[in-house]
């Protein structure tokens, strides 16, 4: 059994496959979106425990994204991680600012990765949940 559904949003395919092989080996189920508004119509229809957003993307960026799905019931209340190399505080601040519960600088540290993923869910799965 999976340990939760992970919506990976990212134009840059390397940074997908590498996000993918980190979640999935720690048993996280993975789909993945390439720009913000595939990301706003997978995030209504898959319902994913968590998000990871890219800031800048081709279509829609990150941060409108982030915005439009905090926005939706449908999606208010999933998760979202920015996912980005801007790393200037006011970049940070605007992430936070649109709905992100954290933001994540690339580059990251695979190996702790997965493991920031599992505190997030673990801190926002509701009481009675398992």
């Amino acid at each position: 059994m999976a340990k939760g559904k992970v919506l990976i949003v990212d134009d840059e395919p390397d940074i997908v496959n590498l996000i993918k092989f980190i979640l999935e080996r720690k048993g996280f189920e993975t789909i993945v979106a390439r720009d913000g508004q595939v990301a706003i119509d997978m995030a209504i229809a898959e319902k994913p425990d968590l998000i990871l957003l890219d800031a800048v993307m081709p279509v829609m960026n990150g941060y409108e994204a982030c915005r439009q799905l905090k926005e939706n019931p449908a999606t208010k209340s999933i998760p979202i991680v920015m996912l980005s190399a801007k790393s200037q505080r006011a970049e940070i601040q605007m992430g936070i600012q649109k709905g992100a519960h954290d933001y994540i600088c690339k580059p990251f540290d695979p190996k702790g990765f997965a493991s920031g993923i599992e505190e997030i869910l673990k801190e926002l799965k509701p009481v009675g949940d398992k």
